[in-house]
């Protein structure tokens, strides 16, 4: 059922995906798509977030029916896949490895232009490489974003970078370092993407951060700092909300954590905690 009042708070969406997507991607629900929406709207989620490997995974067209029917918005396109599956990523020193994750990113861009969402680049980056000098690796790293912010201009979608924690990878950690290379490549259409999980590792003062960058800011990832649902562990929640309200936010904050207990119980967890703390 279509929702019937647009909201003057920031919107929440959920991270899902394919049926055939990696068992390591962080998503709730991993079904049919149009399946998964349902259960997103039956929940009370503003839109979903789509963790995509390539465009066959989906059928653009049905999904964006199914959307308008269910009254849900598809704010993103995330493209972890590409990285865990694909085995490439933009620092590389291979330009075959660098083209290679370049075409797989333009694919995704022209679904999210097709599905009015934005896209992410989180581990896609890649990493600085062992005897990789930094200065080369971010040399490499910007010589990609410039073509591909080009192309997402041109189809009118925003690029995201996401810092994700030392564990993960050893480049663009925090959201410092992330608005210290969006300074580098100077791009109105490439902005700052926070994962409060990963700020939790990365960032002295989580709520601090984000009011410091928060004109920087396009998307935001919630998930509790044990990486399960909002108000599961000791992650300042009504904190940082404060801040998202301070700048009134109406933007999207997506939910990207662990289907724990089970996929059904930590979407609804997640969403019956956060309303109430953003109306």
């Amino acid at each position: 059922m279509a929702k019937a009042a647009e909201t003057k708070r920031a919107k929440v969406s959920l991270a899902i995906a394919p049926e055939n997507a990696l068992p390591s991607t962080f998503v709730v629900f991993r079904d049919k798509i149009e399946t998964s929406m349902a259960k997103s709207a039956d929940l009370g989620y503003d839109g979903v977030e789509l963790a995509l490997l390539h465009r066959q995974q989906i059928d653009v067209r049905a999904i964006s029916r199914t959307a308008a029917r269910l009254g849900l918005q598809i704010p993103m396109v995330s493209t972890g896949q590409v990285f865990a599956a694909g085995g490439v990523w933009l620092t590389s020193d291979d330009e075959t490895v660098r083209a290679t994750a370049m075409v797989h990113f333009i694919g995704l861009m022209e679904v999210a232009a097709e599905l009015g969402a934005d896209i992410n680049i989180g581990r896609l980056r890649g990493m600085v490489a062992e005897k990789q000098p930094f200065e080369r690796a971010e040399a490499n790293f910007l010589g990609c974003m410039d073509p591909l912010a080009e192309r997402a201009a041109e189809l009118g979608v925003r690029i995201l970078i996401e810092p994700v924690n030392r564990y993960e990878t050893n480049y663009i950690n925090s959201c410092e370092s992330a608005c210290e290379l969006l300074a580098k490549l100077g791009r109105p259409n490439v902005l700052l993407m926070p994962d409060v999980f990963h700020m939790n590792i990365e960032d002295r003062d989580i709520a601090g951060e984000l009011d410091k960058h928060f004109g920087k800011i396009g998307y935001i990832h919630f998930a509790d700092s044990n990486r399960l649902y909002p108000g599961n562990a000791h992650t300042d929640f009504p904190s940082i909300v404060c801040v998202v309200k301070k700048h009134r936010y109406e933007g999207f904050i997506g939910v990207e954590i662990l289907p724990s207990p089970d996929p059904d119980t930590a979407a609804a967890r997640a969403i019956e905690y956060l309303l109430p703390l953003l109306a």
